[in-house]
This record gives structure tokens, C-alpha cells and sequence, in this order.
């Protein structure tokens, strides 16, 4: 098939989150399995200034209508391996900055800008290039106007772009919602900008064009998938979801085996396997070193990398401080977002000196340390798409915690309701369920013998993206 990817991030070039990732991951196992693969990104500096972009050859000379003048820019693609070739939607003005969606204190002014201009110029490249693609599925608001956009262009131009749509919602909580004013931008007729299209409460919503028009849509697990149907997780698009139930599907993301793999990461200060776990252990001693943490005498090291949000749950983590102080024990915390809760952690951390270590940057390197070098891994997440960590966990041998929610309850099997297959702890997304959810862990690891046993199941399991693939292959297959 030729399949061609839309998306704002793409790892390993710009990354904030788990988005790039599963892009990445996708893409190329897509392309490893045969299939001619196009992925599409915004031109950021931080893509342009990457050694496998170096190379890249500007292809195309874009002229994109917005609204009433014409604005022009610059298509350059480049292949980082057999049958993958990415492609760069170029403007200065839009995506040579140092920050991807904002500047740290708040979004960029122009986003809505920006991504019309982006989706717009995906479309005119792929009319321009003749890609002739059999599906082209676009992931997140920053993307969900190509479906519309490009069974529009056809209507207008009397040619087939592409056989099928399909859109994924990533996260539905972030929707490209903008001033009505956008939508003139677009060039849309105005039938689109009703409650039957692309308006929202007076408003402009991207993503709601993404779940109305494409042919597909699909999210990133099957819990998840059912919760954005309801009022409690379809942060106000739960109504739109459900109109789509028939075309609905959740599949879950994999992880790249290649990146995240404790045999072979190159992060880490010791290599292990379920067979041979002498490693973990020097990974757990040097993680302590470098959060500047004494040494344990019984008890284990809690782990937690995310964006600091209240959708990971921060706050009950901090809510919980008191079990950090009070039990032997070692938390360490890696990650950026809000001001509010990254001040909360470090008040925390000056609480319990010795005990609660907080890294308040982003570090892809010391992420994989913290993985490896934890005896388990926290995520309360209020509401969880996927989640990643807890897959990265389970094959690092490290024990995920985790709420009931999302991605998160497809992923982890929890230990007291299914003794002999039991992967992780899971407990309801509130401060007392994350308490006594660390209760758990502190009696599950007191069992060395039964602690071993979780871990050697969490890294039995095929999480590999060859895996995940096929599902995507099937969904293709079947709207073709």
C-alpha cells in the first residue's frame, strides 16, 4: 500500500510527547513491512537542524490560498530509511522558531494559522507529487483538517488524492478550538462552518473535522475508545464521537524495541534481560546517584516521567507526600509542564531531603535511567489515551502503578484480579486510590519471590510495534 502519514511531531526529529513516537514507530514499521510510507511535518528549525535532514532536497514550491492572499512556501524531503521518505512543509515564518506550539509561557498566537497552512500544503504536495496514496491518515487537531480539506480539493479539481481517510485522536482534550475568524483561512464554502461541520460553540474545532470527515477514525486503545463516547472524557466532543461509533476503533500503540529495549539500550550504564538481571541493579545504584539520593536499605525507588499536568495525576502524587516521608523508600521525578505543580514537587522534595529527588527538565536519556533503574513506575493518570511509560516499564522489568483508565487499564493487568497473569497495580484515579495503590507496592516488593515473578510476566509481553501494525494494517485493508 502507499500510505502516507500527517502529523506535528515525529520522533526522533521533534518530540513533546507521545505522539511523535507512535508516529515515528508506526511509520516505520509500516515501511520494514513493505509498504511505501510518506510522512508529513511542519518544517520546525529542530527537524531542518537535524544530521538526516541535512540532506534533504527542496522538491516543491508551494503557493497556498489563505483566505484572501496567497502565501508561499517550500516542500524538501528527505529518507532516513527504505521505503520511508519524509517531507518538510517549509515557511520561516510559521516554523523556524525555537519552540514547537509556544514559547514556553503560552501557545503561539497564530497556531491556527500555522496548521491551516500546514494541512493546506500537504494537500497541494500531495496533488503536486502525484503520491497517489491508498490511505492518508492524519493524526491529532494539529492534522484533522486534512480529511476535509482533501476530499474538498478533489471535488474542486476532479482527481483522486487518496483511496481512504482515517484519523486518530491521540488526546481528545487538546482540540485546536479557535476564534470563528480562522475559518475564512480555509477557503471552505461556508456549509462547513455549521454545527454539522467545524463549529463548536461559536467557535472554530479542528479536531472535529478530523472525527466528522475521515473515512476512519481511530484512537489509541479500546478503553479509550468507549470513555470519549461519555461526558467524563469527551471533554464536550462526546456527542460528535458517538455520530462515528460504527467507524470507531481503538488500537493500541507498541513501543520501538529498537529504542526501548534494557538488552540493548545504549542509555543505560548496564545492559540486562529477564534471564540475566544483574544490570538492573547498576542502573537502580547509578539512578540514585545522579538524583543525588542516598542508598535503600529495604525498600523500593519509585519512578515518574511525564508532562507535569493534572491529566498525569500530579497532584495526587504530590497529595501523597507524606508516604514518601514516612516509609523507606525513593522517589524520583523527571519532567516539565505546569509551574504550579513543578513548584508543589520541589516544596516536596525540600520536605523529605533524601527521599524525593525532582529533575524538572526534559531528558530523553535520564528517562530511559529512570525506567531501567526503578523498582516501579507511577502513573495516575486522570485519563490516560494510551500511555507508553507503563509499556516501557513492563519490558524494563518495572512494575507499573497505574489508574484505572484508558490505555493504561488495556495495557496492566492488575496482580490482586488476576494472580497468575498480574503485570502491575492498578487503583481509581483519586489520592486515596494512588495511596493505597503504593501501599500495594511496598507489600508486593517485601515478596521478593512474587515480585519477581510480575516482572519476569511484564517482560514476556509483545509490546513491539510489530505487533500493532498488523492492526493498522487490518483497519487499511478493510475501509480499502
Amino acid at each position: 500500500m502507499k500510505i502516507v502519514h500527517v502529523a506535528s511531531e515525529l520522533f526522533p526529529y521533534v518530540k513533546t510527547g507521545g505522539l511523535a513516537d507512535a508516529v515515528g514507530s508506526l511509520a516505520a514499521t509500516l515501511a520494514d513491512h513493505g509498504h511505501e510510507v510518506s510522512v508529513f511535518v511542519p518544517g520546525y528549525r529542530a527537524i531542518l537542524d537535524h544530521k538526516d535532514a541535512a540532506a534533504a532536497e527542496r522538491v516543491l514550491r508551494l503557493n497556498i490560498e489563505m483566505g484572501d492572499v496567497f502565501v508561499t512556501g517550500d516542500v524538501r524531503v528527505f529518507s532516513p530509511r527504505t521505503n520511508l521518505r519524509v517531507y518538510l512543509i517549509c515557511r520561516e515564518e510559521y516554523f523556524d522558531r525555537r519552540g514547537i506550539y509556544g514559547n514556553g509561557e503560552r501557545d503561539y498566537e497564530d497556531n491556527h494559522v500555522r496548521y491551516i497552512f500546514f494541512c493546506k500544503g500537504v494537500i497541494e504536495t500531495l496533488r503536486m507529487s502525484e503520491i497517489n496514496a491508498d490511505i492518508v491518515h492524519s493524526h491529532d487537531w494539529q492534522a484533522a483538517l486534512v480529511p476535509l480539506l482533501l476530499r474538498y480539493a478533489e471535488r474542486r479539481s476532479g482527481t483522486t488524492l487518496a483511496m481512504k481517510t482515517v484519523f486518530t485522536i491521540h488526546n481528545i482534550a487538546f482540540q485546536g478550538v479557535f476564534p470563528m475568524r480562522s475559518f475564512f483561512r480555509t477557503n471552505l464554502p461556508s456549509e462547513f462552518m455549521s454545527i454539522d461541520g467545524l463549529e463548536y460553540y461559536g467557535q472554530m474545532s479542528y479536531m472535529k473535522a478530523g472525527i466528522l470527515f475521515a473515512d476512519r477514525v481511530t484512537t489509541v486503545s479500546p478503553r479509550y475508545a468507549k470513555e470519549i463516547q461519555t461526558p467524563e472524557f469527551g471533554c464536550g466532543l462526546d456527542g460528535v464521537v458517538q455520530t462515528r461509533m460504527e467507524d470507531l476503533s481503538g488500537l493500541i500503540n507498541g513501543i520501538d524495541p529498537e529504542v526501548w529495549n534494557p538488552v540493548s539500550d545504549q542509555h543505560l550504564p548496564a545492559r540486562y534481560s529477564a534471564g540475566n538481571m544483574a544490570g538492573k541493579a547498576v542502573c537502580r545504584t547509578e539512578l540514585l546517584k545522579r538524583a543525588e539520593l542516598p542508598a535503600l536499605n529495604n525498600g523500593p525507588v519509585f519512578g515518574m516521567v511525564c508532562r507535569l499536568t493534572e491529566q498525569k495525576g500530579v497532584q495526587l502524587l504530590i497529595a501523597n507526600g507524606d508516604f514518601f516521608v514516612k516509609n523507606d523508600c525513593r522517589l524520583v521525578v523527571l519532567g516539565t509542564g505546569d509551574r504550579r505543580l513543578e513548584k508543589a514537587l520541589r516544596d516536596l522534595a525540600a520536605s523529605a531531603p533524601g527521599k524525593v529527588c525532582v529533575l524538572a527538565r526534559l531528558d530523553e536519556a535520564m528517562s530511559h535511567l529512570v525506567e531501567a533503574g526503578s523498582d516501579f513506575f507511577v502513573m495516575p493518570s486522570l485519563f490516560e489515551p494510551c500511555g507508553l511509560n507503563q509499556m516501557y516499564s513492563q519490558a524494563y522489568g518495572t512494575v507499573p502503578l497505574v489508574s484505572q483508565v484508558g490505555g493504561l487499564a488495556d495495557t496492566v493487568t492488575d496482580i490482586a484480579e488476576k494472580p497468575q497473569d498480574g503485570t502491575g497495580i492498578s487503583f481509581p484515579a483519586t489520592a486515596a486510590g494512588l495511596l493505597r495503590g503504593l501501599e500495594r507496592a511496598l507489600a508486593l516488593y517485601a515478596d521478593k519471590k512474587l515480585y519477581a515473578e510480575v516482572q519476569a510476566r511484564g517482560m514476556s509481553r509483545d509490546f513491539s510495534w510489530g505487533k500493532a501494525a498488523l492492526a493498522y494494517e487490518h483497519l487499511y485493508d478493510s475501509a480499502l
